[in-house]
């Protein structure tokens, strides 16, 4: 370990009531010191002194916004374009002025590559702005079930947020089930997981972009009767950690058995701060801690999220964005070590979309993923591409290729 981990007590659980603007993502003034002061974890204060439902941001770094005319100075040939890919991991939000909402997730689907379905993962957009605070995370799922509604009217030939991963206090426990039956009817048939980000390092107090979670949430007696509701509901649990926080993830899988654990971004490696520089002694402790937790057949790993700044990436720094070529180099230490632990059946890519496209474009990471399987057997590309996700998330890949197909002509 670099540092000792630090105790902090479990003590949030916002199961409060407070009244906002029906229908508008934002609270007026009139009304902001006390809407920030009952949920701070889903509100913001603007420039023009409202309260915005967004990203809890409170670290020292931030996530550089895309830069499309940067994007543009390079635009590579698609790798292998007939190939079917489940976007395993994507957000739709606005954040900061930069929306990434239906149009900008179509224009990315179609440059190229043959995108037939996502799977929307929860990103504190659109929250209800009255009510439960506990129910307001379910404002997102309808919002994005109302966005892939939208989507499949315009013919689309991708299925956007084919499966939706919601948000539920888990430390709710058995009370979050108000909260996966809300999510359930918003989502119009398409939840299939929760998360609860447990992100957290003794090293960055006050987070490293978003707010720290309470200290050992994995092992809290409230937090796992919340996951044994998630469980009972037959839903996946998508867990955000840091690296330092993967043999929590393990004693977990062990304790839990039959949930269906499914791991962020490689378990996010953290490469700022304290970890710059020292990237061999976190990729140590990673693969050592990575390869216990293989050990647990129903823990599932999303290929990705390596573009993240918490991640130490800075090709937006650079006059020219990165080539696929580069990507792959840099990522292929860890993307390796992942199906020679896991194995491509417990396996799936993501894009991460938009927080890495502030360093790189959507047709550029995904043919960087295929340089890195480009000795990989057909089966074993299905499986990564498109199979596992379709498993886990119980998406039916078959109907909306057919969907697809007819959206082509």
């Amino acid at each position: 370990m670099l540092s000792k981990e630090i105790d902090e007590p479990s003590d949030f659980s916002p199961a409060l009531e407070f009244r906002f603007l029906p229908n508008c993502s934002e609270i007026r003034s009139w009304n902001s010191t006390l809407a920030f002061s009952l949920y701070p974890k889903h509100s913001r204060i603007n420039e023009t002194g409202e309260v915005a439902v967004g990203l809890d941001v409170s670290g020292r770094y931030r996530y550089p916004p895309p830069a499309p005319a940067w994007l543009a100075q390079r635009v590579e040939d698609v790798i292998d374009p007939a190939l079917p890919i489940v976007d395993a991991h994507h957000h739709l939000w606005d954040e900061g002025g930069h929306p990434y909402l239906l149009d900008e997730m179509l224009e990315d689907a179609g440059d190229g590559h043959r995108i037939v379905a996502t799977v929307f993962v929860q990103a504190h957009y659109g929250y209800y702005t009255s009510g439960p605070a506990q129910l307001a995370p379910v404002g997102e799922t309808e919002k994005v079930a109302a966005i892939s509604d939208a989507a499949r009217r315009l013919g689309a030939s991708t299925e956007i947020a084919a499966g939706i991963v919601a948000h539920a206090d888990l430390t709710l426990g058995d009370r979050v089930e108000e909260v996966l039956e809300a999510h359930a009817a918003a989502a119009g048939g398409r939840l299939r997981g929760i998360r609860h980000s447990v992100s957290r390092d003794p090293n960055f107090p006050d987070g490293i972009v978003i707010r720290p979670a309470p200290a050992r949430l994995l092992s809290e007696q409230s937090y796992r009767a919340g996951l044994a509701r998630i469980e009972a509901f037959g839903l996946s649990y998508d867990a955000m950690l840091y690296h330092r926080q993967i043999p929590e993830l393990t004693a977990l899988a062990y304790a839990m058995p039959n949930l269906r654990i499914v791991l962020d971004h490689i378990g996010c490696i953290i490469g700022v701060g304290p970890y710059a520089g020292r990237e061999s002694e976190a990729y140590r402790m990673w693969i050592a801690d990575m390869t216990e937790l293989a050990r647990c057949p129903n823990v599932v790993v999303k290929l990705g999220g390596l573009g993240m700044i918490v991640c130490g990436a800075r090709w937006h720094e650079q006059p020219l964005p990165p080539t696929s070529v580069d990507l792959a180099d840099s990522w292929r230490p860890y993307i390796e070590a992942c199906l020679d632990l896991f194995g491509a059946e417990r396996c799936m890519f993501e894009s991460n979309f938009p927080v890495d496209k502030g360093m790189y474009s959507y047709r550029t990471g995904w043919n960087a993923f295929k340089r890195l399987t480009s000795g990989a057997s057909t089966d074993e590309k299905e499986a990564l591409f498109s199979r596992t996700a379709a498993r886990v998330y119980g998406l039916n890949i078959a109907a909306v290729e057919d969907v697809a197909v007819q959206a082509h002509g």
